[in-house]
């Protein structure tokens, strides 16, 4: 009898205990299913006004699709009004492949510093401050920009200062810590038996770097650069504050230009709901988005190289 009603004692502590638990561990389902609905409803929502706004300049308007991404004048005013957003491409994609030429090998050699060469006082020291640039304002960069970048291009090369070359400098700097850090965690992920073999085999540190090191992280590298061209592709403040903003597509690094994002900042506030001009800046908009969409995607064709 004793041992009976020592088990039923039991028995009731552990119902007890585990009700709770269950009651916890259903909150935390039902609370992650609800995030997850939220967010999936957000993303269909934006993607579903960005698209609705977006083609009504062909559906509603009768801009012809070629006409907007192939034309070369953008004159919304006109009679009739002309969209042409080629130089507006063209200037987004030109900045953001320079600003990744000039960052990726910078943010590439800043991680092999802290990871191969001086992990404990690289990572203490220089990875606070390349991380401390991920956090100042667009406008500071634009600012700075604007008052040091373009001064000193304008006293060394012809023109005034402003263009493509200034914006991707200015882009450089702002996606420096995004590649920097992605290639440093690839980096410090690697496995410490491929550079003991190499070592082992009679290879210098330099050697076993660009040989070993660097053809197997390449992929996670590659996922930096894309991820940075990313950023720098919706960047707008500081490139609008910089390249001059002008829509024709410049002959040289030093030409006034215009992106697809200073184009819509400059222009969406002045122009009514519905009407052409309108609907042709949400054309803009879906074409960012489009383009967005085309970078995770080849971010993730990246990772699954990365995982073999």
């Amino acid at each position: 009898m004793e041992q009976s009603a020592v088990k039923g004692q039991k028995t009731n502590s552990k119902s007890a205990f585990m009700k709770p638990h269950i009651r916890e561990e259903w909150v935390g389902r039902v609370y992650t299913f609800v995030c997850i609905l939220v967010l999936i409803a957000t993303i269909l929502a934006i993607v579903y006004f960005v698209a609705s706004k977006g083609l009504s300049t062909f559906i509603t308007n009768g801009v012809n699709i070629g006409d907007l991404l192939t034309g070369l004048k953008w004159d919304p005013e006109g009679e009739p009004a002309v969209f042409g957003a080629l130089p507006f491409i063209f200037g987004s994609f030109s900045t953001s492949l320079l600003a990744a030429l000039i960052a990726a090998p910078l943010g590439c050699c800043a991680a092999i510093f802290m990871t191969q060469i001086m992990p404990g006082a690289g990572r203490r020291f220089m990875q606070p401050v390349i991380e401390l640039l991920a956090g100042i304002p667009s406008v500071v960069y634009g600012f700075v920009g604007l008052s040091v970048i373009v001064p000193m291009l304008r006293a060394i090369f012809p023109g005034q200062g402003i263009g493509i070359l200034a914006g991707s400098l200015v882009l450089a700097v702002m996606i420096l810590p995004t590649i920097t850090s992605i290639a440093t965690d690839a980096l410090a992920a690697l496995p410490g038996g491929l550079k003991e073999g190499s070592f082992a085999l009679g290879a210098t540190r330099w050697q076993t770097i660009y040989r070993i090191v660097l053809p197997t992280t390449l992929p996670a590298l590659l996922t930096g650069v894309v991820l940075g061209m990313a950023r720098a592709f919706g960047e707008a403040l500081a490139v609008q504050m910089v390249i001059g903003n002008a829509p024709h597509i410049p002959r040289s690094l030093f030409e006034s230009a215009s992106t697809l994002t200073s184009a819509i900042t400059l222009s969406m506030g002045n122009t009514i709901s519905g009407t052409a001009h309108n609907n042709a800046l949400w054309s803009l908009a879906l074409i960012l988005l489009t383009m967005t969409f085309i970078f995770v995607f080849i971010v993730r064709v990246l990772e699954r190289r990365n995982h073999r």
